[in-house]
């Protein structure tokens, strides 16, 4: 622990007893003092202070003498057993303290001002959310922060954006769950998968029964897909073996497919929009959602821009699922 040379603290004396001396005019309080007087507390004795303090016991001895003198009180009862507050000496203890707290905030936040004043912070993400996610975010963010850049790595699924923050490419990633062990995350918001099907196509009800949907040809992505082995389980779970017509790996594809009445598709909701002209969209008999999460690696050390962009990611989070 080291002891500031500067810096100094206004307050007002308290009434001071008769067998202290008091000085002619009022002088600002030392912080170093301060920190002296928690240290002895701490320690119960003067010597242990000074050693913490890698001071000598004499420094400290006057400090404490210095600061007894400012305020008017006795802050220290000393005897054979050591040194301890007195019932006065307590309660500046704790206001030193609290001073002291003060003080690094202050000064933690100016570092942290310090850190957003360039830089840059890395995002990896599935497309869709790097698509209908991101770019609010990131508005606000350099709005609040317009020195700071942000780099965006758009990936096809989750495990491009996991593996892009284990190898240290990436600060922030946009994922789903289930994470890969290692990473820690936070609930972003739900994601729902809908049926969409073409305008074309009849679909007299209002809500689709698992009969209906197996009547119509399907559109997926190859086999490996994250998103789509989610549904595949889901429907089999109730008895529903999927076989697509089409397999085809982009989004905008498949959405443009069903557009042209080729087919229905089962996707989040996110990874069909826009939604086409004339299209419906309909809940799976038995609703599905993905937990779309901001993952970081577990333990890693995140710069002031990353910590501030999660903070600002957590804040419009919030507001998307109010």
């Amino acid at each position: 622990m080291t002891i500031p040379s500067s810096g100094t603290i206004l307050l007002c004396c308290p009434a001071t007893p008769r067998h202290v001396a008091m000085p002619d005019h009022q002088s600002p309080l030392k912080l170093s003092h301060l920190q002296m007087l928690v240290a002895v507390a701490d320690c119960g004795s003067f010597s242990e202070a000074a050693a913490v303090l890698q001071l000598s016991q004499s420094a400290v001895s006057y400090a404490i003498a210095a600061l007894e003198n400012e305020l008017g009180v006795i802050l220290l009862a000393r005897g054979r057993h050591g040194a301890h507050p007195t019932p006065v000496g307590e309660q500046i203890v704790q206001r030193s303290r609290r001073v002291i707290d003060l003080l690094n905030d202050i000064t933690q936040q100016a570092n942290l001002s310090k850190g957003l004043q360039g830089g840059y912070v890395r995002i990896a993400a599935f497309r869709s959310a790097a698509s209908h996610i991101l770019p609010e975010v990131i508005a606000e963010f350099c709005r609040r922060y317009p020195a700071i850049a942000v780099n965006i790595a758009e990936y096809d699924d989750r495990p491009e954006v996991e593996e892009s923050l284990r190898r240290g490419h990436s600060d922030i990633g946009i994922t789903y769950l289930p994470a890969d062990p290692g990473l820690e995350t936070w609930e972003l918001m739900r994601d729902e998968f809908v049926v969409l099907v073409p305008p074309t196509l009849p679909c007299e009800d209002e809500v689709l029964s698992w009969p209906t949907l197996k009547k119509h040809p399907l559109i997926m992505a190859p086999v490996g897909d994250f998103c789509d082995a989610m549904v595949y389980d889901h429907c089999q779970a109730h008895g529903v073996a999927l076989h697509p017509t089409y397999q085809v790996r982009s989004d905008a594809t498949i959405v443009n497919m069903v557009a042209k009445g080729l087919g229905i598709t089962i996707s989040p909701r996110l990874a069909t929009e826009p939604i086409p002209a004339g299209a419906r969209v309909f809940s799976l008999p038995v609703p599905l959602f993905r937990v779309i999460s901001v993952a970081t690696v577990e333990g890693a050390l995140l710069t002031p821009a990353a910590f501030t962009f999660l903070d600002v990611l957590r804040e419009m989070g919030c507001e998307t699922q109010r």
